[in-house]
């Protein structure tokens, strides 16, 4: 078999499908990170496609090295999104070849289902954030995530910011009780000493995570960060490949990682940052917040993974897309049974949520207090 065709298609909601083509009419499918230039990562997988058409899809782990150690720039992330995309749809195209789910290529399941968490919005006002929480929760949904902050935050804060912030965690908490999980994104907004300050406020809630307390570029305020508190930190959805993840690893710098399968390198990668993480103790929890490509491939590799706690993505099931959408209840996405992927889409589907307007995911300047943040 030889791979003949790779093609991309923006779609709505911030997200980008690979179609993979054979020469025996298997068809694959992957999703590229797509949040940010599109069009950069669509040329990646254009030019990827130079050494890749004519190529086995099966020999699965040779393309990535011969395509990772031959990039000038290991850590540039159009390449390893693009790979990620690219290296889901040969699984899934191995996989119906064999006639097997990925998972059970990977060597096998240690779970039947996925736990699975939904973002939640509601606005700035607590009532409001809280009554978009009751409503995941009468969905079915045994664990939600919120942000910590719904506009920009100073280096060093007011307590009446902290106070109201604070305040729409605890609206969520008396809204759901004591058995629903809730993490809190602080979407890096946050400088290290008021992440340090808003985490400190937030343990009386139990939280299962705080994401991202600050920008994850610099390692060590992070390490820093989790040393401070009782809350679990989170962090990883930034960092690509096993090596860019090393450190927070053999420094045990927080106590989940959040590999994302669409830019942490695909789906055999995700494993192996996740085997690593298990032998210091660490939880994965990956992170998944634009296509149901994506969520679709974490559910195969998390299901092979020990040290799981959650997937992100819960609503992303491929409702009008996928010919079966991804099947949930009571917190939970199963563990597809079909070949690949075990999710197929007919091109009339993806052509109804193709978005070639996408506009690019950056950061922005605020006027009134003269901050960069990014959305």
């Amino acid at each position: 078999m030889k791979v003949t065709k790779l093609t991309t298609i923006p779609i709505e909601g911030r997200a980008m499908i690979l179609k993979m083509e054979t020469d025996e009419g298997i068809v694959g499918f992957g999703e590229p990170m797509n949040y940010e230039h599109w069009r950069i990562v669509a040329q990646a997988v254009e030019d990827i496609g130079e050494y890749l058409i004519g190529q086995d899809p099966f020999e699965i782990e040779r393309h990535w090295q011969a395509v990772y150690r031959s990039s000038y720039s290991r850590a540039m992330p159009s390449i390893v999104s693009a790979w990620s995309g690219i290296e889901m749809a040969m699984w899934d195209v191995t996989g119906k070849a064999l006639g097997l789910p990925i998972w059970k290529l990977l060597g096998g399941s240690v779970r039947n289902k996925v736990r699975v968490y939904t973002g939640i919005g509601g606005g700035i006002e607590p009532a409001q954030v809280a009554e978009s929480a009751q409503k995941a929760v009468e969905q079915g949904y045994t664990a939600v995530k919120m942000g910590g902050s719904p506009q920009p935050v100073r280096f060093v804060e007011s307590p009446g910011t902290v106070k109201r912030l604070v305040a729409r965690v605890a609206a969520v908490r008396e809204a759901v009780g004591d058995d629903v999980d809730i993490a809190v994104d602080l979407h890096r907004r946050f400088s290290p000493t008021m992440a340090v300050v808003m985490v400190k406020e937030l343990e009386s809630f139990g939280l299962l995570f705080a994401e991202e307390p600050c920008h994850p570029e610099n390692d060590e305020p992070v390490q820093m960060i989790a040393r401070s508190t009782t809350v679990p930190i989170a962090t990883g959805e930034r960092h690509m490949t096993r090596w860019g993840f090393r450190r927070l690893i053999e420094q045990e710098m927080c106590a989940i990682l959040q590999p994302d399968i669409r830019h942490c390198g695909g789906i055999l990668e995700l494993k192996k940052i996740a085997a690593a993480a298990e032998i210091h103790n660490m939880a994965v929890a990956p992170h998944n917040a634009a296509g149901p490509v994506g969520v679709a491939a974490s559910i195969h590799a998390v299901a092979t993974i020990p040290n799981f706690a959650i997937c992100e993505g819960g609503a992303r099931r491929g409702q009008g897309l996928f010919n079966e959408p991804l099947t949930f209840k009571d917190g939970y996405i199963e563990l597809p049974q079909q070949p690949g992927l075990g999710v197929d889409m007919e091109d009339a589907a993806i052509e109804a949520v193709r978005n070639e307007s996408y506009r690019s995911r950056g950061m922005f300047y605020h006027e009134d207090d003269g901050s960069f943040a990014d959305y």
